[in-house]
């Protein structure tokens, strides 16, 4: 029988970095089982995903977030210059926006929000197809009486059909978003460190070289700094938790097969092992592939975060990754048999681990994502 839902658990040790921060140029963090934790938002990893080039690769071009309307015009009415005249670009965009006269408009009081250059041209099409006839009021009323071809053409734009859209404004449709994704929180406690830093300017350095000609100079004039600041910054063992809806994921799409929806999923996990954000990485390359990729088909959404709830010790030899597999592999079991769930469960891990019953192994994270797209099949690691 098919599931609907596909859960993502994957475990990424990440060296001393900082990959998210807050508004006080901090870490990122939360409290969890009462200890202080280091996070990577929902909406970091997200961006993350779809901005790499493995997303645009695979998946195609992302939606174009953006308050800024004039740009939004300027672009559009540029990229279906061949298909639509300008006048119905214009007002395509005016209606779907709620907005009028967009190359004069601030962006003040304006929210972010994803554009697809296929939603603009799907609107275009009904323009013109009802010609003179057409009003703002009917095509209102045709949008609401079957949003789905509108909902189809934005989530050409992959990214809108995975995280949603909310539209507050025009005639922008509303996204349900297919794919629930959890801030990554780190599997045990975590004290900071931070990084006191110089910037050296090399021309005052080059002065105060040639300035040192006995005791009486030193410490005269200035040291050779010419910026000086600190950084917080750490490193951890991080848990990333993913849910994807495969109907949903289809409706989003136009009814697509469940055939595609699964390999979306298996690109999803693709991204959810190996992408990475890129804040601060000029400054500590904390370039680091997963650990550990767990997948299971299930009738519902189950996070294993849980299995951290505890903050993880080192084990004997000083580290994280192993005890925390260890805890994530006997937290999945306890559920599964605590609440006889009907899942098909399959795991990829670099390090060797013992599996629970019922948990299949895959050598490579390909061959993960392959059993994925063959929908799950219930195997033996004999």
């Amino acid at each position: 029988m098919n599931k609907n839902f596909i859960n993502f658990h994957v475990l990424i040790s990440h060296s001393p970095s900082c990959l998210n921060r807050d508004d006080m140029n901090m870490q990122k963090s939360a409290m969890f089982g009462g200890k202080r934790r280091v996070r990577v938002s929902s909406q970091s990893l997200k961006r993350t995903m779809r901005q790499g080039d493995y997303y645009k690769e695979n998946l195609g071009q992302p939606s174009l977030r953006t308050r800024d309307l004039a740009k939004v015009q300027s672009r559009y009415v540029e990229g279906l210059s061949e298909r639509f005249p300008e006048d119905i670009i214009v007002k395509a965009l005016e209606w779907i926006s709620g907005k009028e006269g967009l190359p004069d408009l601030s962006t003040k009081g304006i929210a972010v929000a994803p554009w697809a250059l296929e939603e603009v041209a799907c609107f275009c099409q009904a323009i013109q197809d009802a010609g003179e006839e057409i009003d703002l009021a009917k095509l209102k009323k045709q949008v609401e009486k079957d949003a789905q071809p509108f909902i189809a053409a934005a989530s050409q734009s992959l990214d809108i059909a995975l995280s949603g859209r909310m539209a507050t404004s025009g005639l922008m449709t509303n996204v349900d978003g297919a794919l629930a994704v959890a801030h990554a929180i780190t599997t045990h406690a975590v004290d900071a460190d931070i990084d006191w830093f110089t910037a050296v300017d090399d021309l005052v350095q080059e002065e105060k070289d040639h300035r040192r000609i006995g005791a009486l100079e030193e410490g005269k004039g200035e040291q050779g700094s010419g910026h000086l600041d600190t950084q917080e910054f750490s490193s951890g063992v991080f848990y990333r938790y993913a849910s994807l809806n495969i109907t949903q994921l289809q409706k989003n799409l136009g009814d697509v097969s469940r055939e595609k929806a699964l390999d979306i999923a298996a690109h999803v996990l693709h991204m959810l092992a190996t992408e990475v954000p890129s804040a601060k990485q000029q400054s500590f390359a904390a370039h680091n592939l997963a650990d550990q990729a767990l997948v299971s088909f299930s009738d519902q959404p189950i996070s294993l975060a849980n299995a951290f709830e505890k903050p993880v010790k080192a084990d004997q030899q000083g580290g994280f990754r192993m005890p925390s597999a260890k805890e994530l592999n006997d937290y999945w079991d306890k559920i599964h048999r605590g609440y006889g769930l009907d899942e098909r469960c399959a795991e990829f891990s670099l390090e060797p681990i013992e599996l629970p019953d019922g948990m299949i192994r895959k050598e490579s994270l390909p061959a993960l994502e392959e059993w994925v797209r063959n929908d799950g099949p219930v195997e033996n690691n004999a």
